[in-house]
């Protein structure tokens, strides 16, 4: 698995571009959600889709959720959903993005705006 996730709050961390193969060690490590916030495509060739993350995930006994959002590009309604996801979802939750800074982004944002489950 990547070693390289970050715990944020108890509740939630983020990770850089996981593999489906990263998706049981995430099961193992205690996690029980995944939302994948890179667009397919972003990363070219190399990077996996979303689709087979996903069902790799539920293979693994996770929740997970496709939202993808573009870097540097963050609307309100982005932040909306996120938050409704992380209230939506078991904990703890693990969001990926490239580098995990966007999901980070989101995170602090959907505190600002007060909405739940992101307390942690």
């Amino acid at each position: 698995m990547n070693p390289n996730y970050q715990t944020l709050t108890p509740a939630f961390s983020v990770a850089p571009q996981l593999q489906p193969a990263d998706m049981q060690a995430l099961a193992d490590a205690g996690f029980k959600s995944v939302i994948i916030n890179r667009p397919d495509g972003e990363g070219g060739p190399e990077q996996p889709l979303s689709d087979d993350v996903l069902r790799a995930a539920r293979a693994a006994g996770l929740q997970a959720r496709y939202q993808p959002v573009v870097s540097g590009a963050i609307t309100a309604a982005d932040v909306a959903e996120f938050a409704s996801l992380l209230q939506e979802l078991p904990a703890p939750v693990l969001a990926f993005c490239r580098s995990g800074t966007r999901c980070t982004n989101l995170f602090m944002a959907a505190r600002e705006y007060g909405l739940d489950q992101t307390q942690g």
